[in-house]
């Protein structure tokens, strides 16, 4: 959604995109493809029963992501904050010691991620 409301804002030259909450949460952000990667590697030498985390067991607050999230696409306005919106859970954080016990680990930075996903959205808007 972010990289949406950050286009639209550029398109527009909006001087503000307001992202929901203070920015404080953290979040882990997983590209598509290293989940994918993970998997196939768990599909071809993992047979236990236990569960097993896939992540990057990387955080980052929303207001980190918002900033990242602008640059790539290229807004360069401000970014506030609707504090009366909910900020969700604190911390959204995995532990991945298993799937690092395994030998497998993500790949795609979140910057790439995020230009990779902007580059898709792009070919199809």
């Amino acid at each position: 959604a972010l990289i949406r409301r950050f286009h639209e804002a550029k398109v527009s030259e909006a001087k503000s995109v307001i992202v929901w909450g203070t920015g404080t949460p953290r979040r882990e952000f997983l590209y598509v493809d290293d989940m994918a990667d993970a998997c196939v590697h768990l599909m071809k030498t993992y047979s236990s029963a236990e569960l097993v985390n896939i992540g990057t067991g990387e955080d980052i607050t929303i207001a980190e992501f918002a900033r990242v999230v602008a640059a790539i696409v290229g807004y360069s306005g401000e970014i506030s904050f609707d504090t009366s919106r909910p900020d969700g859970t604190p911390r959204k954080l995995l532990d991945v010691s298993r799937l690092a016990k395994l030998g497998w680990r993500a790949t795609t930075s979140l910057e790439d991620g995020v230009r990779r996903a902007y580059a898709a959205y792009l070919s199809h808007t």
